[in-house]
C-alpha cells in the first residue's frame, strides 16, 4: 500500500467505511461482498477498502503486521539515520580537508 498517492478520502470517511464493513459483513455472503457493496457506495475500489480494513485490524492487534504508529516511527528513525550518515560524511571530508591544509602550511620556526 503506497502513501505516495494523493488521498481523496478523509480519515473520517475511511473509518466510517471500515466500521460499515465490520458491522455489516454478516449481512452479505462474505466479507469481500460487503466490501464491494460498501466501496461502490463511497466511491472507492473494494481493494482500497480491503487495505483500510486490514490496516485497521493490524493497528487494533487483530491481524499480524506492523502497526501504523510503529511504521511511522521506523520511517522517522530511518530518515534521521540517513541524515546523520550524510552529516558524518560531510564532517569526515571537512576534517580531511583541514588536516591536509594544516600539513601544506609552511612550517614556522
Amino acid at each position: 500500500m503506497s502513501n505516495k498517492t494523493t488521498n481523496k478520502f478523509s480519515p473520517e470517511v475511511r473509518e466510517r467505511a471500515v466500521r460499515m464493513v465490520l458491522d455489516h459483513e454478516g449481512d452479505h455472503p462474505s466479507r469481500w461482498a460487503a466490501m464491494v457493496s460498501i466501496a461502490e457506495k463511497i466511491g472507492c475500489t473494494a481493494q482500497t477498502l480491503n487495505e483500510w480494513v486490514k490496516k485497521t485490524e493490524v493497528d487494533a492487534g487483530k491481524r499480524a503486521g506492523v502497526p501504523s504508529d510503529v511504521a511511522e516511527k521506523m520511517k522517522a528513525l530511518e530518515r534521521e539515520n540517513r541524515e546523520l550518515r550524510q552529516a558524518n560524511e560531510i564532517l569526515r571530508k571537512a576534517s580531511a580537508y583541514f588536516a591536509q591544509a594544516e600539513l601544506d602550511r609552511p612550517f614556522k620556526r
